[in-house]
Formats: C-alpha cells, structure tokens, sequence
C-alpha cells in the first residue's frame, strides 16, 4: 500500500461489526476521550464510548452496509466535534474513520488567497446553475440533457488508502477536465455543456442538446479522460466511469425528474458493467420488479448446479502451449439459453445470493478436475475466480482447504484469482493463509482499480493478469498501451507471471511478447487457436 504522509492519517480507526462489536482499532491519540483501550476489541460500543456516541457509529455502520455506500456524519462528544466516515467491508462489518472536526472560519475571516475553489467542486453554484438552465430551456424551448457519471473505484480507494487521498484523486481527474466546453459539433447539432460535482463519486454534466450522437461524443470525451491512470505517490489509481442520460422533454420537466431519470440509466450502466453511454427508457422502470424474479431464479439455479464454470484456455504465447484452463460463470438459462454474468451477478450481490453461488462454484472444482485431468499438460492448472462476497467471508480459507482436502485437485495445480479491487482490501494475512495451502494466487484484472507496488510486493502472489479492455485496445489506443506496459514492467519488477486476457489475433499476441508478456488468453486460443498461433509465430 502507498506510504501516505503523517497528516494525510485519520486521527481513529475502528473496525465495527454490525450488532456493535468492535473488531478491531488502529490510532486515537488526536481523538482524545474517543480513544478505546486496547482490551476493546471484542467488546461492544457502549461500554467503550457513551450511549449517544455508540448509538451513532452504529447507525452509519448499519447505514452503510444496507445501502453499500460511504455514510458521513457528524457528533460531539465532550465539546469536542468529531467528523465519521463509515465504509462498509463485506456483508456485516464496516471501517469507521473518526477525525477531529475542522472548526469552520467565522463570517468575517477571508479564505487563505491559495484556497480557490474551482467551479467544478462549487455543488451549490452547480446546482444553482443546472436549474437555471432548465428554466431558461423550458420557457425557450430549447434542447437540454443531464448526464450523470458514476465514478467506480473512488469508496475502493476511501476503504483501503484513506478518504483524503480519496479526495485528492478525484480532484485531479476533475482538474485536468475542463469545466464546460464551446459549442462542439457532432452532425448537424451543436452541443455546448458545463459539468459539476454532486457527491463523492458522482459527476453530473448539463448539455444543451437533445441530438443523441452529440450528447455521446460530451459525454465519451469525458468518460475517455477520466478512464486515464493517475499517480499519487507510488500508487497507480484508474477510475471507472459509468454514464447515463436523461433529456429534458422526453424524460422529465423538472430538475428532480431529470436527476432520477439520468441517475437509473447511470445505474443501469454500471449494472452491467458496461463502457458505453445509457439513455434513459421506459423499459428501466420495469427491471427493477423484474431483478426481484431473478433473485428467485438465482436461488433455484444454485440449488440444481445449473450455474456453472465454463473453461477457456491460457497459452504459453511464444509456443501455444496450454498452461491452465480458466474458470468463468455460465448460466445455460432453461428458457434465456446462456446469460451472460453481468446479467445476474449484479442481482446476486445485492440480494445476498454472491457467496452461496461461489461456493456452489468452489464445491464443483473436484468434479470438473477430474473430468478435464486427462486433457491438461501435467503442469497445467485449474484457474478459479471466487466472488467478492466468499473471498471477505471469514471462512474462505477453510472452504479451500476443504476443497484440497478432498484429494480430486493437487493445491499446485490450483489456482485462485482475486479481482484487483478486492485482493486491495483484502488482509494480508488471508493471502498468505492461501499461499501455505500450496495455491497460487493470480491478481486479476490489473488496471480497472488501482494498485500499490508496496502491497504487491508484500503478498504471496505468483501472477498478474492484465484486464481485457486494456489489452483489447493495446494497439489502438495509447493510453491502453502505457497501461499494460506498466503492469507488464510492475510484473517483471516484482518477479511474478505478467497474464494478458483479450489475446484475440495474431497481431495483439506479437505486441504482448514485445512487452514481455508470455501468458495469455483470448479467441486466437478457441477450438483450433493453438494451430493458428503456432502458425503465426514469426
């Protein structure tokens, strides 16, 4: 994890379990009366802190579990003012930062001349301004829509760094983006627009245009910059923006309309994990009766295994050699045909259903060893990516162990991916647990969150595997080709397997060896891949 200065440090750090039971503590000297002692942990929140204090921290922890988003609040405690931040972590326990509250600068106190504040963290003037133009554009009766973007990534780097270098990151992605744009044409429309903050981690940008292909090329220019690496000390930290669009007239006349219409296709987006830009529709109203079917359809798929893993194939680049084959989610709906994960994973993470489905996953290695066991090299591995929910549970190590104990899948020939976000939060102590079972842990999808040298180097990892989108576009786009220039280098640097996945032609697997890449996966490797890519070796 990157070293962050002295005064970057949350003054207390408790980690609290959802009936109130702190599990753990970290500093407390600023904090005064608030600091618990050490005997604390395992005890409960009153009898460390008085009622109104304890009462608090478990509303926001409770808070922020239910809704999986931060929760700020404020309390006082002996005349002191105390400023919470509650992250949660996992399915019944959340961090709680508890800073001494900054005293706010009397009316006649100037700001310091150094303490600008740019238009884009304004939200008040933003919002004042959005409403003003929805007003000037209803009584005209002219073209205007709201973009909202969710910055994925920004409550990773809150949990796991710290909420100020949270903060920092998202004042340099904004500051690097210009805050509102001359008329631009897209076709015959011109489109000129202005953007703001409303919360934490989501953006919203005013457009005064309802042509949708202008509205697309504001919005993706957008959504381009910020999906671009940013360094903060010696951490890399990349964003993911999810986008959606409501227009005025078509979706709402009011700000609020607006707001919610622009903030269910932003949500949609992300549901789905995907890159381009949502507009709003009727059809969104209806799915969100239509998730609570596939809840129940969920639970009757885990109970009779018809949610499964499919297998690909990873290859030794420079020969075509088969190295491992990769398990991923397959659902073969009996009416649907075959769904894609992002089509239900959403859905099973936020009913609860995430960590019974990978542990139903994890149950089914054994058999699907031993029916691919005659097929692998003998070096050749079995690659299984557990879900987020079963890899903070405190028992994964065990249900691994399990696993191994049963004899069908020698630990060497296991392997266990562990997304880049999630191995982040992950304690270290976990990971090295996994490694002394004999497995080898890949560090998946480098380059969607972000990554700390000092981390990688400390935990027992033997791979990194590089994220699709980035090794799609190597050849295309330049920002992509720094990207897995770096996690290649990082790789090499701290004496680990550098992965790529998305290796689809000939072409992407010679600049994937150029850069020192040997491991890969993609559609060059399907049925007759291995004869191709023999056949393309230069």
């Amino acid at each position: 994890m990157a070293e962050i200065p002295t005064h970057e440090l949350p003054d207390l750090v408790v980690l609290v379990r959802r009936d109130g039971v702190i599990m753990s503590h970290l500093g407390g000297k600023a904090v005064g009366a608030l600091v618990p002692p050490p005997e604390a942990a395992g005890g409960r929140l009153e009898a460390v802190w008085p009622e109104a204090v304890a009462s608090c921290v478990k509303q926001a922890v409770r808070r922020c579990i239910a809704q999986r988003q931060t929760v700020e609040t404020r309390f006082e405690c002996s005349e002191i003012r105390y400023e919470l931040r509650a992250f949660a972590q996992g399915p019944d326990r959340a961090l709680c930062v508890i800073r001494v509250s900054a005293a706010a600068p009397s009316a006649d106190e100037s700001p310091p001349s150094g303490d600008f504040v740019h238009p884009q963290f304004d939200r008040r003037g933003f919002l004042s301004r959005f409403n003003d133009t929805l007003s000037q554009a209803a009584i005209q009766e002219k073209p205007a829509a709201l973009a909202l973007v969710y910055l994925d990534g920004l409550t990773e780097i809150a949990r796991v760094v710290d909420a100020k270098i949270s903060d920092q990151v998202l004042s340099a992605a904004l500051l690097r983006l210009p805050q509102e744009a001359a008329p631009a044409r897209a076709g015959d429309a011109e489109a000129s627009w202005y953007l703001g903050q409303l919360s934490a981690d989501l953006l919203a940008i005013v457009i005064e245009s309802s042509d949708r292909d202008a509205i697309e090329r504001v919005v993706w220019s957008i959504c381009t910059s910020l999906r671009e690496p940013l360094q903060i000390g010696d951490a890399s930290f990349h964003l993911t923006p999810y986008a959606g669009v409501s227009i005025l007239g078509q979706d709402g006349s009011s700000p609020r309309s607006l707001l919610d219409k622009a903030r269910s296709a932003a949500a949609e987006s992300r549901r789905t994990s995907s890159s381009r830009l949502h507009f709003f529709t009727d059809t969104l109203k209806l799915r969100a009766l239509a998730r609570l079917d596939v809840a129940r359809e969920i639970r009757d798929a885990i109970a009779n295994r018809e949610i499964r893993l499919r297998y690909v194939g990873r290859h030794d680049l420079a020969t075509g050699q088969l190295v491992a084959r990769i398990g991923y989610l397959r659902w073969n709906h009996p009416l649907r045909g075959e769904l894609a994960p992002a089509e239900f994973l959403g859905v099973a993470e936020t009913t609860g259903l995430a960590a019974l489905l990978s542990r139903s996953l994890l149950e089914s290695l054994s058999e699907d060893f031993e029916a691919r066991a005659s097929a692998l090299p003998a070096e050749a591995r079995l690659s299984f990516g557990p879900l987020r929910h079963h890899l903070l549970q405190d028992d994964f190590v065990d249900d691994i162990g399990r696993t191994l104990a049963q004899g069908a899948v020698p630990a060497a020939r296991l392997e266990i991916r562990i997304s880049e976000r999630t191995f982040a939060t992950m304690d270290l102590s976990v990971l090295q647990a996994l490694s002394r079972l004999g497995v080898q842990l890949v560090v998946d999808e480098m380059g969607r969150g972000f990554g700390s040298l000092d981390r990688l180097a400390r935990a027992p990892i033997w791979g990194l595997q590089l994220d699709r989108a980035w090794v799609t576009a190597l050849r295309s786009d330049s920002v992509a080709l720094r990207v897995c220039r770096a996690g290649i280098s990082a790789a090499a640097a701290l004496g680990v397997t550098p992965i790529a996945t998305g290796v689809d032609d000939v072409a992407q697997r010679d600049a994937l060896l150029e850069l020192g890449c040997r491991h890969g996966s993609g559609d060059l490797y399907g049925e007759t891949g291995r004869a191709v890519a023999a056949r393309g070796l230069r």
